[in-house]
């Protein structure tokens, strides 16, 4: 989204479709100066809009005591216990699934006669953060002072009222004793919340604000959802309504954009909203099935990041965004909801690393809002925990003076406040909860003493913070691996515009940290609002036996123009600090190489679903990333102790001496021809394992899966099957190996090990010697289809190749038809155990004897004709999508630096000294020339009449045998055999030239003799 400043009109927007939300608040007009109300009044009675009633006593007072630590609630009773002297006082127990975990409050009740006592005593706690009313009890403060204590909740005088109970009394009383009613919303999804969740601002503390006068008076806010009604009794200051949809009609029949405002503004005792007296301006933009983007200028966007978790990679725009504040959900257990789409944005990948997401998360478990016409209803989603926030912005919009507003409050500031306030919670990583749960309190301390400057987010990147710091915290830094990189995002509060004085500096804390060697890309113009700085972290050579933690920061210095009435830049000073884990360089067979770089990314292509299975998420958008859509497999991989690094440059940028495998999964890309020849030698000179785990491709399946999207108002198509099988079978053709094009479903076994094998493909072409498994599965593919028609009919299935295992050279490879096992996304059942077996083996020649049985062993190669393999789409440009098509070879800053703006070690680098390894000479120069101005795809090897070889390999794998593994002509060979050649013909070409002087010095002397 991009900001801009406004001329005249000043409002609160509000932006929210089924997935998301966005809050659109203008800063420069709104001019409100706070005047605190009495402690005794407040209004909020949605019946008495213009009423300012006293504050009427409740029978029973209640307080929550919020700690500074996690413990149990046993440990936090037993403190207040030991510290609190006076009497007066009790405890209130929770007897629900979430009183086993830990927590960081607890309740009380306090006679009305020690309040001032026993709170006094409690504040003075050491491990006390604050204590505050609970106003889950005191719903009826809202109401008239003779009514205050007749109607509580769904009760009326002690009996239920008519209608069912949306909600009820936050802790269930009985005699003597007082239990909570909360329940665990993470335990069974739909299971009524018996907690008041109605009353949500109560759990952020809003009651503290609402007592000093801060109700969100003079804050314009507009709704752009599915509207409102004008005499909706929740709401005293609807301004307007606008219908900007072809329907006829300003009223709100989903009910989704009347309870947002409830959330927001709602005055209703039962689903109480965070600045009640905020104005409304009601926009009904959504039908059922469109959803219209707004701009606006100068604007706060709070947005909701999707409903699509546990899935990670999965955040929905706008909240992805930098300069929106993008929120997930939690339930009231403070654990994350299993809707709430996770981390990290995929914007970046597959040439970068995406960033922190969400920014904050909030209650989006059964929270309480309005309904269309009256009443309150739950909901849960992040559509609901986003207003919440929303809310929390309005209420902080209306404490900052008005002589200061125009200067302090923007999207970058109100998003610092917010993330630096935030609780972070135990349990959750960066990419679940981002900052934490949002903190009314903590971000209105900050605020209300806040001056314009720049900061970092995440201002720590902690290697011993786990699990919070995953992934970073799972693996730690070595010599000669891959750049780490860490994407942090720049807040600059100081102006729209900000620029970056001078290159960021490392200050290691001390000597040991100049082993670290950090290179930066960073937004020199931050614009607007926000800008990123990228840190791609290498430990040095002399790092190799290096074990232990390296600390220091990396300070950034931003300035922006001055503002109104000011002469000089604001300068500001950003500090992100670093604690990392550092240990030896491991064995190369412990070293796994994901390549990113072949991945493409959707948008701006249609990539289509692995699993053709999965009706309800026809793309494949997730990212492909380790740390997203892969990030079990990552995890289990870390547990096997495997170290993955991630190659997001081409395959020449990357020395295939350190590594024992190079994994291939779900690849969509075209290939460099130097690639294709690089990787050759990798593998049979280098010794390089080649794993590689491929999905559909058929081109007749893809011409039907085209759909007229709504929201870009264009038909879609897609550019290639779930991986790109023609240009996998082009990287594989040196090798004798292709893929065919049937899309394969069914169960299977091996070695008791079962798997789904989903929308996967064939091999189609396997060298003789090799080891192949196949299984009967059915093919769903268009041209598949006559073949399914007659199996029903009582045919019997045929077996189809689908893991192949090869050695190579020095090397060894592996092939499965399928990588939906290894996708967290749409995953039946994972295929680790068959991935562990195959790292076994590309990695440390281990051969597990169910995979190597001589019940599987190839005695004739498998082989199809050319005219019989995949074939690329003609009707789509794919150097559109490409990092390759019509592209330069580059080695991109996610390579070693050492390599960067370079073609790569082309085959490799020639004398330089790796760390950890003795030097090597291993090949051509740096520096290759080679013109990759337009990929030349070799063509398949062809085994025609006469013609029994691969054209690089000179016939090696069509000949008739082939029982062991054999070493194909290399970089070195050639020139040996050239050199021996020509010293023999020189020897040659020598003794002939002795025997003539010979004979013709005996020719001569004869001559002579005869004379």
């Amino acid at each position: 989204m991009i900001t801009r400043q406004t001329s005249s009109s000043s409002f609160t927007f509000t932006f929210l479709s089924l997935s998301f939300l966005v809050l659109f608040i203008s800063l420069f007009l709104l001019r409100f100066r706070p005047t605190p109300l009495a402690s005794q009044t407040l209004t909020l009675n949605p019946s008495l809009p213009n009423s300012t009633l006293p504050r009427p006593q409740a029978p029973r007072n209640y307080y929550i005591v919020r700690f500074l630590q996690y413990r149990l609630a046993e440990e936090h009773r037993a403190y207040l216990e030991s510290g609190v002297r006076s009497d007066g006082w009790e405890w209130i127990e929770r007897k629900n699934p979430a009183a086993k975990y830990p927590t960081d409050f607890g309740l009380v009740s306090i006679q009305e006669l020690a309040i001032e006592r026993v709170v006094g005593e409690i504040g003075k706690l050491g491990l006390v953060k604050d204590v505050n009313l609970d106003l889950s009890y005191r719903r009826d403060l809202l109401g008239e002072e003779n009514r205050a204590r007749a109607r509580v909740g769904a009760f009326v005088d002690g009996k239920k009222r008519p209608g069912k109970i949306f909600t009820a009394m936050s802790f269930s009383e009985g005699e003597g004793e007082y239990h909570s009613a909360i329940s665990n919303a993470s335990v069974k999804l739909g299971r009524q919340l018996l907690m008041q969740r109605s009353q949500v601002t109560s759990l952020f503390g809003a009651e503290v604000l609402w007592s000093k006068g801060y109700t969100g008076a003079k804050v314009k806010m507009a709704i752009f959802d599915t509207g409102i009604r004008a005499n909706h009794p929740h709401f005293r200051n609807i301004k307007e309504r606008t219908n900007w949809t072809n329907e006829d009609t300003l009223n709100d029949n989903l009910g989704h954009g009347t309870f947002v405002a409830g959330v927001i503004a709602g005055g209703d005792a039962e689903c109480l909203g965070f600045a009640p007296d905020t104005e409304i301006y009601a926009f009904r933009v959504f039908t059922d099935a469109q959803v219209w983007e707004i701009t606006a200028n100068n604007i706060i966007m709070v947005s909701a990041i999707g409903n699509d978790g546990p899935l990670y990679g999965t955040l929905n725009n706008p909240a992805d965004q930098s300069d929106v504040i993008g929120v997930g959900g939690i339930d009231y257990s403070d654990h994350i909801a299993s809707f709430s789409s996770r981390g990290m944005s995929t914007w970046e990948i597959p040439h970068g690393y995406g960033r922190v997401k969400p920014d904050v998360v909030a209650y989006g478990r059964e929270s309480m809002g309005s309904k269309i016409s009256t009443g309150c209803k739950s909901l849960s989603g992040t559509s609901v925990a986003s207003p919440v926030v929303a809310g929390v912005v309005c209420l902080l919009v209306s404490i900052i003076p008005e002589s200061s507003r125009k200067d302090i409050l923007n999207p970058a500031s109100m998003k610092q406040a917010l993330v630096e306030g935030a609780a972070k919670l135990s349990g959750p990583n960066m990419y679940e909860q981002g900052a934490g749960r949002v903190d009314l309190l903590e971000s209105f301390e900050i605020l209300k003493n806040y001056q314009p400057r720049a900061s970092i987010f995440p201002g720590v990147l902690d290697y011993t913070d786990c699990p919070y710091s995953w992934p970073f915290c799972r693996q730690p830094l070595y010599a000669g691996a891959m750049p780490v990189i860490f994407n942090a995002t720049i807040l600059n509060g100081m102006g729209v515009i900000g620029y970056v004085e001078s290159p960021p500096t490392w200050h290691p804390s001390d000597d040991e940290g100049n082993l670290l060697s950090i290179h930066f890309t960073y937004s020199e113009v931050i614009w607007p609002w926000t800008g990123y700085l990228a840190l791609h972290m290498q430990i040095k050579d002399e790092g190799f036996q290096f074990s232990g933690e390296i600390e220091g920061n990396v300070t950034l210095q931003v300035y922006s123009p001055p503002a109104q009435g000011e002469k000089g830049h604001r300068i500001s000073t950003c500090v992100l600090q670093l604690k990392l884990k550092v240990i030896p360089t491991p064995a190369r067979s412990k070293r796994i190489l994901w390549d990113q770089f072949h991945s493409i990314k959707y948008p701006p292509g249609y990539i289509p679903r692995d699993s053709l299975d999965v009706r309800n998420d026809i793309l494949d958008w997730h990212g492909d990333h380790l740390h997203t859509n892969f990030h079990i497999m990552f995890n289990m991989l870390r547990d096997a102790g495997y170290y993955v690094e991630t190659l997001g440059s081409p395959l020449t940028c990357f020395d295939a001496r350190q590594y024992g495998t190079l994994l291939l999964v779900d690849l969509e890309d075209e290939y460099f021809e130097e690639e294709i020849e690089k990787l050759r030698d990798d593998v049979i000179s280098s010794g390089l394992g080649l794993a590689v785990f491929a999905e559909w491709y058929n081109v007749d399946t893809m011409v039907k899966m085209r759909f007229f999207d709504d929201n870009t108002r264009s038909w879609w198509t897609p550019v290639t099957g779930g991986a790109n099988i023609p240009a996998l079978n082009d990287l594989l053709a040196p090798f004798g190996i292709a893929f065919g094009d049937k899309i394969l479903n069914g169960d299977f076994s091996i070695d008791g090990e079962q798997s789904r094998y989903a929308s996967g493909t064939d091999i189609v072409r396997f060298p003789e010697g090799g080891f192949v498994h196949s299984f009967p599965f059915l093919d769903s593919s268009e041209s598949g289809a006559t073949q399914n028609l007659l199996l029903t009919s009582g045919m019997t299935k045929a077996d189809s190749p689908i893991l192949g295992l090869l050695d190579v050279g020095k090397g060894r490879i592996a092939v499965y038809g399928d990588s939906n096992c290894l996708d967290s996304s749409h995953m039946v059942t994972n295929c680790y155990w068959l991935l562990r077996k195959i790292l076994e083996y590309t990695s440390g020649s281990i051969r597990d004897p169910m995979l190597f049985s001589n019940s599987v062993k190839q005695y004739t190669s498998l082989y199809v004709e050319d005219n019989q393999l995949p074939s690329r789409r003609t009707d789509v440009n794919f150097s559109t999508y490409s990092a390759v098509i019509g592209k330069e070879l580059i080695c991109r800053s996610d390579s070693k630096y050492e390599i960067w703006g370079t073609k790569g070690y082309n085959l490799q680098v020639r004398g330089r000294k790796l760390p950890g390894y003795h030097a090597i000479d291993l090949g051509r120069g740096l520096n290759s020339t080679v013109d990759t101005s337009n990929l030349r795809s070799p063509k398949l090897p062809g085994k025609n009449k006469g013609d029994s070889g691969n054209r690089y390999l000179g016939g090696l794998f069509y000949r008739d045998e082939l029982d062991m593994p054999v070493l194909g002509a290399s970089h070195w060979l050639v020139p040996a055999v050239i050199a021996v050649t020509g010293i023999l013909l020189f020897l040659g070409f020598w003794r002939i030239r002795q025997k003539r002087r010979r004979r013709r010095k005996g020719s001569g002397s004869g001559r002579f003799a005869n004379l």
